[in-house]
């Protein structure tokens, strides 16, 4: 399997910034670099690979504040999300500032994505899922070979993501869950954006919010 991944804590937030690159052509991508971008490229040159994209999941600062450093020092472009989070992703530094945190710069000249799309590195492509109830643009990055998806704060080990914030939306998360996720099979593993990794069938099984046990409930 040509698709390796690794996971980089960033900001105080300990945000997931998710490394992967295909080993055949050592060609990848950062998912949600929210900061510490020394760190981040630090990580990229020990594991050998030339950063092509920096993919953002959703909006929120600690996800993408540091997208624009690392497009500047790299040449990699910054793709996704999708533009329902544009009235986010434009106040990244307001967005810091209400958690009393700094550093993090607006986000343009990105490419937004959709339901639908794919994004390509080496010989591999993450298919793109609008998943709707974090943040109206929030989306999910899959790769059906390896069986792994980059879910951002949509879903958690034994948990799911805020609604609490501007546009957001719990029964929209649910449904985005319910109807996205859960298709792609029990067997897929993801990365979230904060926390350990899980499968989808461990949370049908066990998780409180979005467990199968619990929507009959």
């Amino acid at each position: 399997m040509p698709l390796k991944v690794a996971i980089i804590p960033v900001t105080p937030l300990q945000q997931n910034c998710t490394l992967m690159w295909c080993t055949d052509t050592m060609q990848g991508v950062a998912i949600d670099p929210g900061g510490d971008i020394d760190a981040v490229q630090d990580a990229i040159a020990e594991l050998g690979f030339t950063l092509v994209k920096a993919l953002l999941t959703h909006g929120h600062f600690d996800h993408v504040g540091g997208a624009m450093d690392l497009a500047e020092r790299t040449g990699a472009p910054i793709v996704g999300p999708h533009k329902d989070d544009e009235f986010i992703t434009t106040k990244v530094v307001e967005g810091g500032q209400k958690f009393g945190l700094g550093g993090g710069r607006d986000i343009s000249g990105n490419m937004w994505l959709n339901d639908g799309d794919t994004v390509e590195f080496g010989n591999l492509t993450l298919d793109v899922l609008h998943t709707p109830g974090h943040t109206p643009g929030h989306i999910v990055f899959y790769n059906a070979e390896a069986q792994v998806a980059q879910v951002g704060d949509v879903l958690f080990k034994g948990s799911i993501g805020r609604t609490d914030f501007p546009r957001g939306d719990l029964d929209t998360l649910i449904t985005s869950i319910t109807t996205k996720l859960w298709p792609l099979g029990d067997d897929v593993a993801f990365v979230p954006g904060h926390g350990p990794t899980s499968t989808f069938g461990e949370e049908r099984a066990t998780n409180p919010f979005v467990g199968d046990r619990a929507l009959k409930g």
